[in-house]
């Protein structure tokens, strides 16, 4: 398992658009992915459990990853929450 938290940095927090395509490449991966914020923990894969945990810009979460993929899923998800990766 591959666990990593971090402060997220985009601007508008995770809104609709960007928690589409957040599922969507998480759903690219064979792991399980679990991302969790103020101990709730959501399967990244889910658009709708994604968006309840209300992420803004400055939220503290931990994406975590079990399975063959499961450091590359950590690695690339992490990195599109703290601003590195872009949307498209």
């Amino acid at each position: 398992m591959v666990s990593k938290q971090i402060t997220v940095a985009l601007e508008n927090g995770l809104h609709s658009k960007s928690a589409h395509y957040f599922v969507e490449k998480a759903s690219s991966f064979v792991s399980e992915i679990r991302v969790i914020r103020h101990n709730k923990v959501i399967d990244a894969k889910s658009f709708l459990g994604l968006l309840s945990l209300g992420i803004s810009n400055g939220s503290v979460v931990t994406v975590k990853a079990e399975g063959s993929d499961e450091k590359e899923a950590v690695e690339r998800l992490t990195r599109f929450l703290k601003g590195e990766d872009e949307l498209y």
